[in-house]
C-alpha cells in the first residue's frame, strides 16, 4: 500500500462498521433470535429474502466482469456456482427455496418477483445497480459484510431449532453451508480490495460501500418488519 492504512487499521474500521450497523442488531433479527416471531411474520420474512438470494448471482457476474486477472475471476465464479448449483436442484437458491418447502412457504409464491414487498425490491434492486456502476474494488468492498456472517449464521441455526421447531431442519441447511463459504469468500474479498484500493481515499470508499450494504441489508428488514 502506498498512504493507505494499514491492514489492522482498515480491518478495525471493518469491524467497527459491522458492530454499528450490521443487520443482526435490527429489531426484526433480535425478535428472530429471541423467538418472538409468529409463523406468518417468519414466512414473511423467508419469501421475501428469495429475491434477495436470487439477485446474488446477478451482481457477482457483474463483478465478475470487472475483476482485473484471470484468476480472480476464477475465484469469484465460484460464488455463481455456489449460489446457482453445479447443476439443477443444487446450490444456495436450492437451499432456500428448500428452507421455504420446510416453514410451509409456497415455492412458486417465494419465486414471484411480482410478490415480493416494494422495499425489498428497491433496496435489493440499488445494491445490483451499485455492483453494475461502482468501480471493482467498491463492488468487491460492498460484500465484506460477509465478514460477519458465519457469526449470524449460527445464532439463526440455533434460534431455529430452539424456537422454531415447527420448520422441518431440513431448513437449516442453506445457513449451515453460508457458515463454511464465507471465510473463504471474505478473504479473497479482503485481499482484492487491499490490492486495489491502495490510497486512504480509495479504501475510505470501499469502507463506504460497506457500510452502504448495511443500509441495504437494513432496508430489507425495514420493509419486512
Amino acid at each position: 500500500m502506498t498512504d493507505g492504512y494499514s491492514r489492522d487499521e482498515f480491518m478495525r474500521r471493518l469491524q467497527e462498521i459491522g458492530g454499528a450497523q450490521y443487520h443482526d442488531r435490527h429489531p426484526l433479527h433480535q425478535r428472530m433470535h429471541a423467538g418472538a416471531l409468529t409463523q406468518d411474520e417468519l414466512r414473511r420474512w423467508i419469501a421475501n429474502r428469495f429475491y434477495y438470494q436470487r439477485s446474488i448471482p446477478v451482481k457477482d457476474a457483474l463483478i465478475v466482469s470487472k475483476l482485473p486477472t484471470p484468476s480472480d475471476r476464477r475465484e469469484w465464479l465460484k460464488r455463481i456456482v455456489d449460489q446457482d448449483g453445479a447443476q439443477e436442484g443444487e446450490g444456495g437458491l436450492e437451499g432456500w427455496l428448500t428452507l421455504c418447502d420446510a416453514a410451509g412457504v409456497d415455492r412458486e409464491r417465494a419465486a414471484d418477483p411480482t410478490a415480493v414487498l416494494p422495499g425489498v425490491r428497491f433496496a435489493t434492486d440499488a445494491y445490483v445497480n451499485f455492483c453494475r456502476e461502482r468501480p471493482w474494488p467498491e463492488a468487491v468492498a460492498s460484500s465484506l459484510t460477509q465478514l460477519f456472517t458465519s457469526d449470524l449464521m449460527r445464532t439463526r441455526i440455533e434460534a431455529f431449532k430452539q424456537h422454531y421447531t415447527w420448520i422441518d431442519p431440513a431448513g437449516h441447511e442453506y445457513f449451515k453451508s453460508r457458515i463454511d463459504q464465507e471465510p473463504d469468500y471474505s478473504k479473497h474479498a479482503l485481499d482484492l480490495v487491499l490490492r486495489g484500493a491502495t490510497t486512504r481515499a480509495d479504501q475510505d470508499q470501499a469502507l463506504a460501500a460497506v457500510a452502504f450494504k448495511c443500509d441495504v441489508l437494513w432496508s430489507i428488514a425495514d420493509a419486512i418488519a
